[in-house]
């Protein structure tokens, strides 16, 4: 049985650890896109964890504001927060939010902690956008150098990748997330 914290839970984890404004939004957004998925591939026949998927978006950048300016990746810190709280699955899809632990071209069908990685890769801000467009702000803010400007590339890639391996099951296609930014859920 996994255990997972309410909405409820999630939200006051938020206020505890002082979760500013933006990244509220940020998460929100992250949210819907990582449910919406979610319920499409459960549909289309993929034994997903619905409430799982909604835990772990709610809570994907918990350690982005306590992390702001101190070295510490926000992705393990909120994990490691998680984890102590006792939701070891929870903490996974936030310590895998940024990068995966295994090849997303592997054949086995998409996981929570995909799913999740994914719609964070959709969502600039609290607009719902193209990967290439994700990439192109990621590339700005971050592609100082040659190496991690490669490095960057390869990321990009990989996310085409998980990209095609969630979308094979669907009726959908990427540019159907688009629609979500006209909804206020």
């Amino acid at each position: 049985m996994i255990q997972l914290p309410s909405k409820d839970d999630c939200l006051a984890l938020w206020d505890v650890h002082g979760m500013l404004p933006n990244i509220r939004e940020h998460s929100f957004r992250v949210t819907q896109v990582a449910i919406f998925l979610g319920e499409a591939l459960v549909a289309a026949g993929l034994p997903l964890h619905l409430p799982l998927i909604e835990a772990g978006a709610l809570l994907h950048d918990l350690g982005k504001t306590p992390c702001f300016n101190n070295g510490q990746k926000h992705a393990e810190w909120g994990a490691a927060v998680l984890l102590e709280m006792g939701y070891p699955e929870v903490a996974q899809i936030v310590k895998e939010h940024v990068y995966l632990a295994a090849d997303p071209a592997s054949p086995q069908p998409p996981r929570e902690t995909e799913v999740v990685n994914y719609a964070d890769k959709r969502v600039l801000h609290t607009r719902v956008v193209t990967l290439s467009q994700r990439f192109a702000d990621i590339l700005e803010r971050y592609g100082r150098t040659p190496e991690a400007r490669e490095r960057l590339a390869a990321l990009e890639s990989q996310f085409q990748v998980l990209e095609g391996k969630i979308f094979a099951p669907l009726d959908l296609s990427p540019m159907d997330l688009l629609q979500l930014n006209l909804r206020r859920d």
